[in-house]
């Protein structure tokens, strides 16, 4: 009888430890815990560093919080959303395990130069100029088009090596799979003849619809040995934006000058697109030699220079 009094007062004993015990961890999970940005970059590694590394950080956690992390399952890595105030502790523990990397989006659009592209990288993602244009030199096989125009996802906090090793390694393989498809080949050195090509006819065509006709002079023009004279040659670099004026065209002595040097610029004089790309592999059949851009804002097309002075004088007066 003793004994089973003895085990009754064991077993209430024991219910009100547990009790207490979970009326004390139902309190601790809800403390809050101040998260003074938006974003938490966590370390790769067991429970017990991320907790460590967030302690560092001036987060007020405790080894309890590892056992009830350990239960939630494992913490992420890398630059994770989190959200910016006050979280409950439990709601702030299971965030660490199946938040969303944070993302920067990265747009190229067609046309641009490496230069102005690099240069709103480092001033929009803070990172250094310098040293993005060291990493292209060092990662691509092109002095420009190395990067195809997208839109990119990549993890907020991303440094320059590891940022322009992923552009220029996701370009260069749809690169090659391009080339394969059109060439049964992948060759730089070839290759970069057709993207330069490419770079001419993403500067001068007004649309898509236009690049395998602009292909055409092009090829039209190299075929005959004749100069091709377009404007676009001169938008390179830091010249992307720039007007070219009958001043600039008689000063720049660059192999870019289309006007006065035969065939094509010594490399690509922007980015370009898969269309264009397309362009310079396929173009259309034509006997085209000159284009002028219409009130419209497409270009007329014409095989004699008598019909293009023409279009180049009708273009004048709707102006």
């Amino acid at each position: 009888m003793k004994i089973s009094k003895l085990l009754l007062r064991l077993s209430t004993s024991i219910e009100n430890i547990i009790t207490i015990v979970l009326a004390s961890i139902a309190f601790y999970i809800t403390i809050p815990i101040s998260v003074k940005t938006d974003t938490l970059k966590l370390p790769k590694g067991s429970i017990t560093n991320t907790i460590k590394h967030l302690q560092n950080r001036g987060l007020k956690l405790s080894k309890i919080d590892i056992y009830i992390l350990d239960r939630l399952g494992k913490p992420k890595y890398g630059e994770l959303k989190i959200g910016k105030g006050i979280i409950n502790r439990i709601d702030f523990l299971y965030k660490l395990t199946t938040a969303s990397e944070a993302i920067n989006i990265i747009t190229l659009i067609p046309g641009e130069t490496r230069a102005i592209f690099l240069r709103e990288l480092a001033k929009s993602y803070k990172l250094d100029y310098k040293k993005l244009n060291e990493y292209y030199n060092r990662y691509s096989h092109y002095k420009e088009a190395g990067i195809i125009p997208d839109t990119y996802h990549v993890p907020k906090g991303i440094k320059e090596d590891k940022l322009i090793s992923f552009l220029v390694k996701l370009s260069d393989q749809k690169y090659k799979k391009i080339s394969t498809k059109y060439l049964k080949r992948y060759n730089n050195k070839e290759w970069s003849k057709f993207l330069t090509v490419a770079s001419i006819i993403q500067k001068e065509s007004a649309n898509k619809k236009e690049m395998p006709i602009v292909a055409s002079v092009i090829y039209n023009r190299l075929k005959i040995d004749m100069p091709l004279q377009m404007d676009g040659t001169l938008n390179y670099g830091e010249y992307s934006h720039t007007k070219v004026t009958p001043e600039r065209i008689k000063t720049d002595k660059s192999g870019f000058n289309t006007y006065a040097n035969k065939g094509i610029p010594p490399y690509p004089v922007c980015s370009v697109s898969i269309d264009a790309i397309e362009a310079s592999l396929q173009p259309a059949t034509t006997k085209y030699l000159y284009f002028m851009k219409n009130s419209d804002g497409v270009h007329d097309f014409t095989d004699s220079y008598k019909e293009h002075l023409k279009n180049i004088d009708r273009a004048k007066r709707a102006k």
